[in-house]
């Protein structure tokens, strides 16, 4: 059995791997030629176009739900408004470069297109919510007198200065971030398709409301990236539950946790945040049963169709995809392996 579940885990790994890494590859290339005052300059203006830039600028970045929360404090402190903030909470973690990829090697064609369009309704619609809910004009900031240089101002980087910076960046502080959580989400998976019955969640929970409500419950406070959440969301749907379900556990699990919904509470309050949650709740629940429409409309059948786009990637690159991925996650995995001890022994 325990074979079983590892040869599941490699599996899914060799398929997302080569997506992944080009995530990475694209979350450099995010950090070496889009400057973070550039962000910052758009997303305090308006009760509409500052949340639709959020959205826009929240959905290819690859931070998790909570590695995106002091970004969204930034953004507040730097004249972003509520809204916005709210916006950008939502579709960064729900999204990203990487699990994009990710979605692309592991889900079926409709359901990794569904995925980004879903993430992008619900931030839009928590954002306007809020920002015609709660709106406070933005406050204009009397120039500062320029200091007068001292020394010299730094040279700009080359175009191979600013690669290298962002490969750094990717493979180190993002995959750092992610992949103690991909590969427990693999490791998930694969338990889940060694153990669980093909047809099992089906046959059990059926169709419609009753399995979206139960990912719902179960993905509000699990705190998994979109990343980690894509390998567990393929392994459920082979083992029977709906596309609708799946992306209502896509949408909200790494999009809310117990930690972020916490400061979200002291920052603004108990009604704000509970009015933050219905909104996304009631736009996952809605973009689930709209999905689940169209793949009985269309006639398609989920399970049958997962994997289909990493069909074309070369074994050779699979593989070598998923040993660099091994590679670079010793670092993160040792460091992860250390807090814990460190964390026990204080404990003990």
């Amino acid at each position: 059995m325990f074979l079983i579940m590892c040869q599941e885990s490699w599996g899914l790994l060799l398929q997302s791997a080569p997506f992944v890494l080009l995530g990475l590859i694209m979350a450099g290339l995010l950090k070496a030629f889009v400057p973070p005052a550039m962000v910052l300059a758009h997303l305090g203006q308006g009760r509409v176009w500052s949340v639709i830039k959020a959205t826009l600028v929240g959905i290819p970045l690859p931070l998790c739900s909570c590695g995106v929360l002091p970004t969204a404090v930034s953004l507040g402190k730097q004249g972003a408004n509520r809204g916005a903030v709210a916006a950008f909470l939502i579709a960064t973690p729900e999204t990203g470069v990487d699990s994009i990829a990710a979605s692309l090697a592991l889900l079926d064609p409709l359901l990794a297109l569904a995925r980004p369009v879903a993430a992008l309704a619900s931030a839009m619609a928590a954002g306007l919510t809020e920002n015609f809910w709660y709106w406070q004009p933005p406050v204009q900031l009397s120039p500062q007198p320029r200091p007068i240089p001292m020394t010299l101002p730094p040279r700009p980087l080359s175009l191979h200065q600013r690669l290298l910076q962002g490969l750094r960046y990717a493979l180190g502080e993002v995959w750092s971030d992610i992949a103690v959580w991909f590969l427990c989400g693999l490791l998930i998976a694969g338990v889940i398709s060694a153990l669980l019955p093909a047809g099992l969640l089906a046959n059990t929970l059926g169709g419609g409301l009753a399995p979206m409500l139960l990912m719902l419950a179960a993905g509000i406070p699990l705190y998994i990236c979109a990343t980690a959440s894509t390998p567990v969301a393929a392994a459920l749907i082979l083992k029977g539950l709906s596309p609708g379900a799946a992306l209502v556990f896509l949408l909200v699990g790494p999009a809310t946790n117990l930690a972020s919904l916490t400061l979200l509470w002291n920052l603004w309050g108990g009604a704000a945040t509970l009015r933050y949650l219905a909104v996304l709740s009631g736009m996952a629940l809605l973009c689930g049963l709209a999905l689940d429409a169209c793949y009985q409309g269309l006639g398609l059948t989920a399970a049958a169709l997962v994997g289909q786009s990493a069909e074309f990637i070369p074994s050779w690159l699979e593989h070598f995809s998923a040993l660099l991925l091994l590679a670079c996650s010793i670092k993160p995995l040792a460091m992860h392996l250390r807090r814990l001890s460190q964390r026990f022994n204080q404990e003990a």
